[in-house]
């Protein structure tokens, strides 16, 4: 697998959802199609009964039995404009949100990196490739929303401790080489953190210092990695993609 530009376009994938590997104990995921079904702004339908993200929508007779090679493709990374709080001010401040450095920002792409580029390398079904084609699914993901939850160090203050170090929207799309429209997509919001509650519970705070909050990064990382292997191994098996080569 390359691991230069393309990989590191395409950090940030996450957790890929396919409609025939998605049920829920309301019963296998199915395209809503009926005449009442809120269709996305670029014409998908609502995906039933799907329990690994929020929203899944996907189109109508979708199919990637014409697949056989993928071609990771990053939508880019935004993150949430917040205000500063100065060191000396973070005491006195209730903000819970706070700028990412460029240093942070560059660490964590390439903690997603490492964890893409190994756990898709060898991965079942699908050849990696790097230049598009007619036979290559497009994977493109987007990270968005991206909340920091980690504040300055005061000053007099050793101590930090967390609930989670982050936040963020995933935006996982499967496309269409020749159309370039999105055959699948799906969105999810994620937590970088061993609380996943929201509160302070300090059986599961996250002492926040550098090698912490990084370590929680890599823990989403490689959980995120795994999943969309995962998903594009169950996608390969559903669609027999792969078993002639």
């Amino acid at each position: 697998m390359n691991t230069g530009r393309t990989v590191k376009t395409a950090l940030l994938l996450g957790a890929i959802v396919i409609v025939s590997a998605c049920a829920t104990a309301s019963g296998p995921a199915e395209i809503d199609t009926s005449e009442g079904a809120e269709l996305s702004f670029d014409g998908l339908y609502p995906v039933k009964n799907t329990s690994r993200f929020t929203k899944v929508w996907a189109r109508e007779g979708f199919d990637l039995s014409g697949y056989t090679k993928i071609l990771l493709q990053g939508g880019g990374i935004e993150y949430r404009p917040v205000k500063n709080v100065s060191r000396t001010a973070i005491s006195r401040s209730s903000a819970s949100e706070f700028p990412v450095s460029e240093k942070t920002k560059a660490q964590v792409r390439d903690i997603f990196a490492k964890a893409f580029t190994d756990e898709l390398a060898n991965v079942r079904g699908f050849e990696v490739v790097t230049e598009p084609g007619p036979d290559v699914l497009i994977v493109r993901g987007y990270l968005l929303d991206v909340v920091s939850k980690v504040p300055p160090e005061p000053i007099g203050r050793s101590e930090i401790y967390l609930s989670s170090v982050g936040e963020a929207t995933l935006v996982i799309e499967l496309v269409d080489p020749d159309s370039e429209a999105a055959l699948l997509r799906a969105i999810q919001r994620g937590v970088a953190g061993r609380n996943r509650s929201g509160s302070l519970d300090m059986t599961t705070a996250i002492w926040s210092n550098p090698v912490t909050n990084m370590a929680e990064v890599r823990r989403l990382a490689s959980s995120w990695a795994t999943r969309v292997r995962s998903g594009l191994e169950e996608l390969a098996d559903t669609y027999k993609i792969g078993t002639e080569r």
